[in-house]
């Protein structure tokens, strides 16, 4: 199969994911372009940017394809306009929530009207998160694909094995607002342990960290399927999560990790000095989420779905 790839940066988050997909797909003996262009590095103006960008780099394209795929709603209007058989659009998330949280009222009501407009273009929608499938089904009554977007195991291979720092509690993500990370601060004078932010450090460092710590703390605001609990299950390290968009599809409250209610710090630091002070429970839970991982989030589980949902959409 011949494939487009159409993201605002191909790295991190849904970018990261569909970087991640273009080469497994390559090597698996499938083409795969990818849609790669500048846009004006102004916070309001990004997505406007590059949805304007793209587009017009889609228009020029002479190329064909059975497949062309726009990650995130900026990408569908190059989408829209590229040469293709089928059209398909992923989201991480619903998108015009996303912007609520991060924009001025203006964006956010910009977004929602071209939100519903550019939902109606593609053959076909997916995303990462039951949550989301379902929020999007309740809001647009509109039916996504759930897909999950899985770690890329092979990255772990080559890295060192640093020694465990006891009561060390990792956070590892952006320094920003949806993540939650001021609630982590707000609870750290009440944690029985030493808290670690990784906002700004190499892949390679954020893993080290993770790999060290105790546990793993993802106060998100709002999230769809986050790679840091992925990965931090697949350290062995156990992880508490808020109970926001696709967290508790992975953290199975006692099971695969603590789930704590979100924007409360208090609930938050006893969840915390909780797991600390309970060694046999940390373990099980760390175990439990390992193969829950192993099982579920791989490119040696996941691709194979990806594969047949192209091919179920390209006879239809």
């Amino acid at each position: 199969m011949k494939f487009l790839f159409i993201s605002p940066r191909f790295s991190g988050g849904i970018g990261g994911h569909a970087a991640m997909l273009a080469d497994k797909l390559t090597q698996n003996g499938h083409q795969v372009k990818k849609l790669e262009t500048t846009h004006l590095p102004i916070k309001n103006l990004k997505n406007p940017s590059f949805a304007v960008l793209s587009s017009l780099r889609s228009l020029v394209d002479r190329d064909s394809y059975d497949i062309v795929h726009g990650f995130n709603i900026p990408s569908a209007y190059a989408m829209k306009y590229a040469k293709g058989k089928k059209k398909v659009l992923s989201v991480h998330g619903v998108f015009s929530e996303q912007v609520d949280t991060l924009h001025s009222k203006s964006v956010s009501s910009l977004a929602k009207s071209s939100e519903s407009q550019v939902l109606q273009w593609p053959d076909k929608l997916t995303t990462d998160s039951k949550a989301t499938q379902k929020l999007y089904k309740e809001k647009f009554d509109i039916d996504f694909e759930y897909l999950p977007s899985p770690l890329d195991t092979d990255m772990f291979e080559y890295l060192d094995s640093p020694e465990k720092i006891e009561n060390q509690i990792a956070y590892v993500g952006r320094d920003s607002h949806e993540k939650g990370i001021d609630i982590l601060k707000a609870a750290e004078s009440k944690i029985n342990g030493n808290v670690v932010y990784c906002t700004d450090r190499s892949w390679e460092d954020a893993m080290k960290i993770i790999k060290s710590s105790s546990i793993v703390v993802v106060p998100s605001r709002m999230e769809s399927l986050p790679t840091t609990v992925k990965e931090a299950f697949y350290l062995n390290v156990p992880v508490i999560g808020t109970d926001v968009g696709g967290i508790p599809e992975l953290i199975k409250n006692n099971e695969t990790g603590v789930i704590v209610p979100p924007e409360n710090p208090s609930k938050l630091a006893q969840a915390i000095n909780e797991l600390l002070s309970d060694k046999e429970k940390s373990e099980k839970l760390a175990v439990n989420a390992n193969t829950f991982v192993k099982n579920n989030m791989t490119w040696n589980v996941v691709l194979k779905k990806y594969i047949q949902f192209y091919e179920d959409l390209l006879k239809n």
